[in-house]
């Protein structure tokens, strides 16, 4: 492949992925829009996504411990179907995987229309004509904004937790499904503590992000 061929293929891939965002924030856009002439303005946008987020986290922190009394059993193996063994390892796999996806989905609701509240605020206050309104107004917003940052880095932090325990989870799983033998439970038993220690700091890590979202929730309410 030439140099120019590379630099066309190189823009062209560029180019679609600026059209993308400036389609998807247009649809965004034309979202809100919708919403508010039907009366549902972004901060209830907002206060439904967190609600959303902060219960996709519940479910994980349920589905993660799930998936580890799962392997608390499997190490525990002292005779049985390794091949039954292994389906019941990977489902709990699959389903760790589909609710991390969840949260990561509702993480990127909730910082989507919280780029738009808050850049709607901010160009709102400059319309007031009472200076203590508009300064009230200002205070408010930069309560709402450290509310709204801690939450947010809470979640992160949580979703960063989940990689290595997904990655663990996978590794038994295939690990398993190669090796069906009582080898290879001794082989997963190294692993174990690990995994459980990996699974309790993501759970506490939850925790505190549901904690945070409700503190969030709770705020918007009394605005």
């Amino acid at each position: 492949m030439s140099i120019l061929t590379r630099q066309n293929s190189v823009f062209s891939k560029f180019s679609f992925l600026v059209v993308s965002l400036v389609l998807l924030a247009g649809c965004q856009s034309a979202y809100y829009s919708a919403m508010e002439k039907v009366g549902v303005h972004k901060r209830d946008i907002m206060l439904d996504r967190v609600e959303d987020a902060q219960t996709s986290q519940e479910d994980a922190q349920v589905q993660f411990k799930s998936a580890l009394e799962q392997l608390t059993q499997l190490i525990s193996y002292d005779g049985g179907d390794l091949a039954t063994q292994y389906e019941m390892v990977n489902d709990q796999y699959l389903a760790s995987q589909a609710s991390a996806d969840e949260v990561t989905s509702r993480i990127d609701a909730i910082e989507s229309v919280a780029d738009a509240l808050f850049d709607e605020w901010n160009d709102e206050i400059q319309q007031y004509s009472s200076n203590s309104l508009k300064q009230q107004s200002q205070q408010k917003l930069r309560e709402t904004e450290r509310t709204y940052q801690r939450l947010i880095k809470s979640m992160h932090r949580a979703k960063d937790r989940m990689s290595p325990v997904l990655s663990a989870l996978k590794d038994n799983s295939l690990y398993l499904k190669h090796n069906l033998n009582a080898q290879a439970i001794g082989a997963l038993q190294g692993e174990y503590k690990t995994i459980k220690r990996d699974v309790e700091s993501l759970v506490a890590e939850m925790s505190q992000a549901i904690e945070q979202s409700q503190q969030f929730i709770d705020l918007l309410k009394t605005e």
